[in-house]
């Protein structure tokens, strides 16, 4: 998919999100930095989204009396901006079933674990790195993948691994895998933006890059 318009979704401080539209910004991605929607109203990715100048919205779940209105409003205001693509940010809540729909295929996110492994309600942040410290894998890593109506369950898009050495903690395993999540994630998008993606059921085919001759 080319010209994509990009929405992030939120829920801590926005470093996915800057990463990923300084990239757009600086070319390496054919994209656009569309809107920023933050489940919360005070986060430091808010700060980052004014700096960088890409429109912010802060939509939370409690402010609407059912979810079907919360729905509405989240729909609303992605068509208002344009979004034809999102990019899960460290976002921790579960997306919609009508948002899922409406952009099945096209949406992302990024999952500290070389899913299926350690994935699934309640396995985020800290937690995903004691659990594999304590099963004791030899090898960990990050997953893209698409987003279904279940956490960690869409299909996968690409996947980095990294060695476990003897001496990780949760908090050493934690950063070094964090190391490679960023750039990660840069490659899903410019895979979609460049149309190099093709979807078959549960398989995610990468096209070879296009020529420009």
């Amino acid at each position: 998919m080319s010209n994509l318009r990009i929405a992030f979704l939120v829920s801590g401080n926005g470093t996915l999100f800057e990463h990923l539209t300084v990239k757009m910004r600086e070319g390496a991605i054919n994209a656009v930095p569309a809107l920023l929607i933050s489940s919360h109203a005070s986060t430091t990715a808010i700060e980052r989204a004014r700096r960088l100048d890409v429109p912010c919205v802060v939509l939370r779940r409690e402010d609407h009396d059912t979810e079907e209105k919360y729905c509405c409003a989240l729909l609303e205001t992605l068509d208002q901006h344009g979004v034809n693509f999102i990019c899960l940010a460290g976002y921790l809540k579960l997306v919609p079933h009508s948002v899922v729909e409406r952009f099945r295929h096209r949406m992302l996110n990024i999952h500290p674990a070389l899913l299926p492994a350690f994935g699934g309600k309640g396995m985020y942040g800290r937690r995903v790195f004691e659990a594999a410290i304590e099963y004791g894998v030899r090898i960990h890593g990050a997953t893209v993948h698409l987003v279904d109506d279940e956490y960690d369950h869409g299909p996968v898009v690409l996947q980095r691994a990294i060695f476990v050495a003897p001496d990780d903690t949760p908090d050493t395993l934690q950063t070094r895998v964090h190391s490679i999540e960023y750039d990660l994630y840069a490659d899903a998008v410019k895979l979609f933006a460049d149309d190099r993606v093709q979807i078959d059921g549960r398989r995610v085919h990468l096209l070879p890059a296009k020529s420009h001759k």
